[in-house]
């Protein structure tokens, strides 16, 4: 049985702009798989001239589920790292979009991760963030 857990309690939101790709982090707290493909639908339908949408997410306090997706990026380079950010500081309840905005440089497979997890350090430090009783 886990006895406590981390959580955010508000939406988080986080931007960059790198090589003039331009990457939005959102970060939402959820409850199910359904809660969290719908907030991943609503960035996309927000963004939809987005070059892609990335995603992870974790839900569940014991035997969390986890789900990622690249969104056309190549094969583990977003949302992969995006999931290893969530699972790093053990956050659960959680789902994190990405978009980017192609500024025309290709960034490589290890910029591309490296982009990918910036976004992300402000909606995980901010006083939202915090650690629950389960």
């Amino acid at each position: 049985m886990v006895d406590s857990y981390n959580t955010i309690l508000t939406p988080g939101i986080d931007e960059i702009v790198e090589k003039k790709s331009r990457f939005i982090g959102y970060a939402q707290p959820v409850s199910s798989e359904e809660e969290a493909y719908a907030f991943v639908e609503s960035v996309k339908k927000k963004h939809y001239d987005a070059r892609h949408n990335c995603h992870a997410f974790a839900i569940g306090k014991e035997n969390t589920l986890y789900r990622f997706s690249d969104d056309g990026e190549p094969q583990g380079t977003a949302g992969k790292p995006i999931l290893e950010v969530i699972s790093g500081n053990q956050v659960t309840d959680i789902c994190i979009v990405v978009t980017r905005y192609f500024g025309g440089t290709l960034l490589g497979t290890g910029g591309l991760s490296g982009h990918t997890q910036k976004p992300l350090s402000l909606p995980l430090q901010m006083p939202a963030f915090t650690r629950c009783s389960a």
